[in-house]
């Protein structure tokens, strides 16, 4: 039977059985009173608290966390699915409300455990009982220098209701609503940049002058939404004293400066590898002259729909050829509704992997037109899907990894639906295809990436330096650190100025967008070593996933034999690189013209 990509809907069921399910209520009350005795018992106390007493107390608090959550990742899922229903956003409204309230009550506890000088600090965690909460809290520590007293902490958390979540909520709501004119169609935003994708030129021009055009329409907002939360963030590192605008997003990721500054250099270092492959492209399309919206053309003949079902068994298949457990896990997201996957009205654009509650389960969203590369984003968020299943297991506080990390599993996932496909692929044309398609993601993933790292270190140093920027200025910083990428590869056109503007990460995240290369070079490194040791890598690789966030990202990877810490070690997953255009150099030269 086939199935139609339009009732692969999610199941919320799990968590809560509708928006007016008397649960959500209750939770939120046994959550008050508990941060009411929990604050009762431990307000003025953590520094004098035996080890047996703090593990006893985080206990509680991962507890009531965990409880906390649940009513406020329902309403957030629910949300992004249904962001036209205004009953929806007042209850999405309500809930973060009450969650911030109550999540105030506890404040306290972080900052004092961050108050506990250093030398007690390392006493207390030496002791056997806080072993399974070791990482939790001396990474909780690395932000004691940037702690603000309690009410300052407590104002900020209030606030950030009305400043930097509600202009994203604006945002994802803007873009769920947009329509962009195209031949007299209109167009979602996940709609009209598949078409960037088409075979046909006129149609990938087309597309791009239609997004551009809705994209300018809303430039007045989008400019004022993004200098708002560059503003925004800017207030806060300059209240909690941090020297610059990645560090706090580097202490979250568990990077050190050094380590994030040696990826980003060695990247755009390597910049040359993204000029060559698409002079290498221009020749396959025959075109003298590659445009921005050329970027993502299919090769001639190559370009096919995937349906819903083949995407599945794809999936499947790569995963299952990896390890049966792997694809168990993944068989369930489809068997028990915790996928959604068509594009319909008021759903947010994109695709991500929420992992919701240890008690509870991951739930994936993407937004499927059956393209080849849609295989590859199902790929990746049902890596990290797997991930999140596998380290439930750590319990709420240590399930979570930080970004840098939480990419691999995704990546890794690509790189098993990639290879699958490559093995079952007989035609020399078609393996081409399939091989460019995945450089063109490999290189959004680490190149483009790193250039969107560079624009958003120049937004945020002009916004300090200069005050508020404007369009024209945003889209100035956009092309001059855009074009580097491609050297003299790529045009890009005047109407590529405005597409800064459409990214969410930069207003979600800010800084989280070197997590994608850091994730997707380590993980060649590690497929790398899948490669060299075979089914032995399985296991340890497991074992990885399981571990979650339970230790730090340089001590987790180096149970697999890779040494994060070494400058040089970027290098790897970029020889890899090399090696794949030149591989697709060589399958160019077997294969031969594929125009005329």
């Amino acid at each position: 039977m086939t199935t139609d990509v339009h009732a692969v809907r999610w199941d919320l069921s799990d968590l809560y059985t509708g928006p007016d399910d008397p649960a959500i209520q209750q939770d939120l009350d046994a959550a008050e009173a508990e941060a009411e005795a929990f604050r009762a018992t431990y307000h003025g106390r953590v520094a004098e608290l035996a080890a047996e007493e703090l593990a006893e107390a985080v206990a509680r608090l991962e507890a009531l966390e965990q409880r906390l959550a649940r009513p406020a990742v329902y309403i957030q899922l629910l949300h992004t699915v249904r962001t036209d229903d205004p009953e929806v956003g007042a209850l999405l409204t309500r809930v973060e409300e009450r969650a911030t309230a109550i999540g105030n009550q506890v404040l306290f506890f972080q900052l004092e455990w961050q108050g506990v000088d250093d030398e007690r600090a390392a006493s207390l965690l030496t002791d056997a009982s806080l072993a399974g909460y070791r990482h939790f809290l001396e990474t909780t520590r690395q932000y004691r220098p940037y702690r603000l007293s309690e009410p300052e902490e407590r104002i900020l958390a209030e606030k950030q209701l009305t400043s930097r979540s509600a202009w994203n909520r604006l945002f994802d709501e803007t873009f769920a609503r947009l329509r962009f004119e195209v031949d007299g169609e209109r167009l979602s935003e996940e709609e009209v940049l598949s078409r960037l994708k088409r075979e046909d030129r006129e149609t990938r021009r087309a597309a791009a002058a239609g997004f551009t055009a809705g994209l300018q329409a809303q430039l007045p907002l989008l400019t004022h939404v993004f200098n708002t939360v560059l503003s925004d963030k800017s207030i806060e590192d300059r209240l909690r004293g941090y020297p610059h605008w990645l560090t706090e997003r580097n202490l979250d990721n568990e990077a050190s400066d050094a380590m994030v500054e040696a990826l980003v250099g060695r990247v755009t270092d390597r910049y040359d590898l993204v000029a060559r492959y698409y002079r290498l492209k221009a020749r396959l399309l025959g075109l003298d002259t590659l445009h921005d919206y050329d970027r993502y053309a299919p090769l001639p003949g190559t370009q096919r729909t995937v349906s819903w079902d083949e995407a599945r068994e794809t999936v499947l298949g790569a995963f299952g050829g990896f390890s049966p457990r792997m694809r168990e896990i993944a068989e369930e997201f489809f068997a028990r509704g915790w996928i959604d996957a068509p594009v319909v009205d008021g759903k947010q654009g994109g695709a991500f992997s929420h992992p919701a509650t240890p008690d509870v389960h991951p739930y994936v969203l993407v937004n499927f037109t059956g393209t080849p590369s849609d295989v590859m984003t199902l790929a990746h968020e049902l890596g990290h899907g797997v991930h999140q299943y596998l380290a439930r297991e750590q319990g709420f506080f240590n399930a979570d990894t930080p970004l840098t990390t939480a990419e691999t599993a995704s990546v890794f996932g690509e790189m098993l639906a990639f290879e699958h496909l490559m093995g079952q692929e007989g035609d020399e044309r078609a393996r081409l295809g399939l091989l460019c398609n995945k450089l063109e993601e490999m290189f959004a993933t680490v190149f483009r990436q790193v250039a969107m790292n560079r624009f958003e270190h120049a937004a945020h140093t002009a916004r300090r330096e200069e005050g508020e920027l404007s369009a024209e200025r945003l889209g100035a910083l956009w092309m001059e650190t855009q074009r580097p990428m491609f050297g003299d590869s790529v045009v890009l056109t005047e109407d590529y100025r405005a597409w800064w503007s459409y990214i969410p990460h930069f207003l979600h995240v800010p800084g989280y967008v070197y997590a994608y290369a850091f994730g997707e070079l380590l993980t060649l490194a590690l497929y790398e070593s899948y490669r060299e040791q075979g089914a032995d890598f399985v296991p340890r690789y497991m074992e990885l996933l399981a571990a979650g966030g339970s230790d730090s990202p340089e001590a987790l990877v180096g149970r697999l034999g890779l040494d994060l810490s070494d400058p040089g070690f970027w290098d790897r997953g970029l020889t890899v690189l090399d090696s794949m255009v030149a591989r697709a150099e060589r399958l160019a030269d077997s294969v031969g013209t594929l125009t005329g």
